[in-house]
């Protein structure tokens, strides 16, 4: 069975994450308290935002770990998360604002049989 990747970059994402990797080191990022489209995860160095029990690690973006709120990913289980970047700065300390950019959240829902996979492979909650 393969796995489901429960979230994912677009390119710009990706690009936009890389370029900071090689200016700021090992990157992470944390979700927390927003819920659907637009939602704006933090991006920090690691070790720069402490992660508690009250966490969950979805997975990992150009080998950044995620992490979300638990109560929070309840309201997102049934999506897949795909990390975006716009114009625009964030409304927190997330290390991409300084460029006058913000990564944003997409998504889109699981399909009946991505679902099911999911449901196997999570021993998240």
């Amino acid at each position: 069975m393969n796995e489901i990747k429960l979230v994912t970059a677009t390119t710009a994402a990706a690009t936009l994450l890389r370029e900071l990797i090689h200016a700021h080191g090992d990157l992470m990022f944390h979700l927390s308290g927003e819920h659907g489209d637009g939602s704006a995860p933090m991006c920090y160095v690691q070790g720069e935002h402490k992660i508690n029990e009250r966490d969950l690690r979805l997975g990992e973006i150009e080998g950044c770990p995620f992490f979300i709120e638990k109560d929070l990913y309840k309201d997102w289980s049934h999506s897949h998360l795909i990390i975006d970047v716009v114009e625009g700065h964030s409304s927190g300390f997330s290390i991409e604002s300084p460029r006058g950019v913000r990564f944003i959240i997409k998504s889109r829902l699981f399909t009946i049989e991505e679902l099911e996979k999911v449901k196997k492979q999570q021993v998240l909650l």
